[in-house]
């Protein structure tokens, strides 16, 4: 047997020690989890969300704990912890609760009756099966909790394989779900590191979800093509964020403070890379700088900033700024770190050979570039192999819009930062090297189901028009129908041309048309036709 031990990056001290779970047991937990999820789809969609509301109160009554445990696993400050953490989580499965039985729903869809005489059509939404949920360290909760539920909704069991530093938030939930009253096995948790994600995915699941890095995406995607098994990856970024000279500069510099170094520059739409009009250029810098200087670092009653949460990931910030200042780079001051609590930099003078510039840094660091005009910035912008989010700030909200629509981004907001990416409405996901695939909103409840298209012929014929035998006339009529539907010429013209080929068609056209058209339309459930 053996563990796996959790520490406080705030003090080091003992969070837990966890068994890692074995090859026998990690294919025995997709077995189950396959059984118990026949189960949970014979339940209608609102009846699953009726079951997992049961978590609001739950999740309402323990905040307080949960928050504890969240600070305690990942260095987060309190607040952080509710509004990062459990806030968005509510607040979609609030959403889902009541929207998800419309999004799922069978969908009719039009269905010409000239090509589909007499048929009906319709888009069915079925759960994949099993779920395999990867989840991260730096949001180990909302990036676990909200996939899971999503995955349920839809009908799915679920695996979350959390990552090996934030084993006692995977425990956690675990203890969360096991307090509903769902089917046994329906969400189940595995210990390990990478290798136990690995076996998972050979496990053969269903679907697999996964949120972390560029490097590791690339491993689980490639693994799951061995099977094949389809993919949702969430992966890195290089959000950026643009400053023109008529925003208003004293709300983007805040903005900046909050959107570079909250949870320590460990959220995958942190600002990392600032773009700021040559205008108002040093201006700026000078604002960032003083402000730079009122952030409090710890976990006191007024702490803004909590630790990075592993010495590994310390490692890269620490090459990156290096290797900015090597480069000529300019810096607020020296890279300090106290244990695991970092001080926040602003970086300026970038080049873009720069590591900083290239790779994500995921921590308390932020690049500040100036920028000549639209054109400049979108294509500095643009350059970035990755493409997640990025905000842009004008009080001329048509120049800022316009250049947010040329971003190859995932998402942009104007005039704010993060906080877009918790709206329950919206798709969340990236493009490029930053991923693909949606959760959040209708896109991602649909993501975690695949569609089945189906259509209904109650026709009375012997044969349809269409079937065997084939012949030259036949063909001849076929191009005359062709022409009616789509030729040129007004309706009336196309019919007199083509008269002789129609009139093939008539038997199967009066019974169609005069005898069933009004029966059809009574059956047409016309008001979810979209």
């Amino acid at each position: 047997m053996t563990i796996l031990t959790a520490y406080s990056p705030i003090d080091g001290h003992l969070l837990g020690e966890y068994v890692i779970s074995s090859a026998d047991e990690i294919k025995a937990s997709v077995v189950r989890a396959r059984c118990a999820g026949q189960t949970w789809q014979q339940l209608s969609v609102a009846e699953r969300c009726q079951h997992l509301a049961e978590l609001t109160p739950l999740l309402l009554a323990k905040l307080d704990s949960i928050c504890d445990v969240l600070c305690q696993t990942t260095g987060k400050v309190k607040t952080e912890a509710l509004l990062g953490e459990v806030y968005p989580s509510l607040d979609l499965l609030a959403y889902y609760g009541k929207h998800a039985p419309k999004v799922l729903q069978e969908r009719a869809v039009f269905t010409s009756p000239l090509s589909f005489p007499a048929s009906t059509a319709q888009i069915e939404f079925h759960p994949y099966g099993v779920v395999a949920i990867l989840a991260p360290w730096n949001f180990p909760f909302q990036l676990a909790f909200i996939p899971m539920i999503t995955a349920l909704i839809a009908g799915n069991a679920v695996i979350l394989k959390a990552s090996e530093l934030s084993l006692p938030i995977s425990a956690l939930l675990l203890e969360l779900f096991q307090q509903l009253a769902l089917p046994a096995h329906l969400v189940q948790t595995l210990v390990g590191d990478g290798s136990v994600g690995e076996q998972l995915i050979d496990a053969a699941p269903d679907l697999v979800f996964f949120t972390g890095g560029l490097h590791t995406g690339r491993a689980v995607m490639q693994r799951a093509a061995q099977h094949p098994i389809p993919v949702l990856l969430e992966l890195g970024s290089k959000d950026a964020m643009v400053v023109f000279a008529d925003a208003q500069l004293s709300r983007a510099s805040h903005a900046v403070m909050y959107g570079a170094f909250s949870h320590s520059g460990q959220i995958c739409i942190s600002i990392e890379r600032l773009y700021v009009e040559q205008h108002c250029f040093d201006d700026f810098l000078q604002q960032l700088l003083h402000k730079l200087t009122t952030l409090t670092i710890g976990h006191g009653e007024y702490g803004d900033l909590g630790t990075i949460t592993s010495t590994r990931q310390f490692a890269l910030v620490e090459a990156h700024y290096n290797d900015a200042l090597a480069k000529g780079a300019c810096a607020s001051g020296p890279l300090e770190r106290n244990g695991n609590y970092v001080k926040p930099v602003i970086l300026w003078k970038m080049r873009a050979d720069m590591r900083i510039m290239q790779e994500e840094t995921f921590g308390p660091i932020v690049a500040v570039l100036p920028f000549i005009n639209e054109a400049d910035v979108i294509a500095q912008l643009n350059a970035s192999e990755f493409g997640l989010h990025a905000s842009v700030w004008s009080q001329d909200i048509a120049k800022a819009a316009r250049v947010a629509k040329q971003l190859v981004v995932g998402g942009w907001v104007i005039n704010d930062v993060i906080k877009n990416a918790g709206h329950p409405q919206l798709p969340f996901g990236g493009v490029k090297k930053s991923g693909f695939g949606r959760y959040h909103g209708a896109e991602g409840l649909r993501a975690f189901s695949y569609s089945v298209s189906t259509m209904i012929n109650r026709s009375q014929l012997a044969k349809e028009p269409n079937w065997f035998p084939y012949s030259q006339t036949q063909y001849q009529n076929f191009k005359g129908y062709l022409d009616v539907i789509y030729g040129s010429g007004s309706w009336l013209q196309r019919v007199q041309r083509n008269k002789l080929a129609l009139t093939h068609f008539r038997e199967f056209s009066q019974f169609n048309f005069l005898q069933h058209w009004q029966n059809l339309k009574s059956r047409l459930p016309w008001h979810r036709i979209f």
